[in-house]
């Protein structure tokens, strides 16, 4: 079983090394998707795989890496179908 999320990440989470973390954290979960920068100062990703290493991906957001300050972590749902399995997890250019 899968499922996916796409998540919005505001407060001090550019210039912190948010989405290269977010990117090893999302990895070591055998988690599909992608992390990107947002013009607005905070960060999208896009989570995909079994539901408990989606869990466990949206409350490492809550935390961040070190240097991050989150304010808040805003997932929505996304159909799992659209995800490839095993496409892996990337690092996307801002948007």
């Amino acid at each position: 079983m899968r499922t996916a999320v796409r998540v919005r990440i505001t407060g001090k989470v550019q210039g912190v090394w948010f989405r290269a973390w977010t990117r090893e954290q999302a990895q070591a979960l055998g988690l599909d998707g992608w992390v990107r920068n947002l013009s607005d100062g905070s960060v999208e990703a896009l989570f995909a795989g079994p539901p408990a290493a989606v869990e466990r991906a949206l409350a490492a957001c809550h935390r961040g890496p070190p240097a991050a300050r989150v304010a808040q972590v805003t997932p929505t749902p996304v159909a799992a179908d659209d995800i490839a399995a095993g496409s892996g997890f990337a690092q996307r250019p801002d948007a």
